[in-house]
């Protein structure tokens, strides 16, 4: 599937991967936005709600927010579904 498609199966809750990534089980998907209470620092106490955002789920089994496409993903055929 192109970058198009891949958008629309995480709009979806589906998740997605490139053929090519080759990080076993790397894959992105889309969190929904949420709130929770700042436990530390500056800001502690505070109530802090983040926006929905793309999410890697990376080769090392964490998963990393604000995933953003490169040129090459964009222009990509190569996108699939991920299990």
């Amino acid at each position: 599937m192109n970058f198009g498609e891949a958008i629309q199966a995480l709009k979806t809750n589906q998740m997605v991967r490139r053929v090519g990534w080759n990080g076993k089980g790397m894959h992105i998907y889309l969190e929904d936005g949420y709130s929770h209470t700042i436990k530390a620092g500056v800001f502690k106490g505070e109530k802090r709600v983040t926006e929905p955002a793309l999410y890697l789920y990376t080769a090392q089994g964490t998963h990393q927010p604000g995933w953003t496409a490169s040129q090459a993903d964009m222009l990509a055929e190569d996108w699939e579904l991920a299990q």
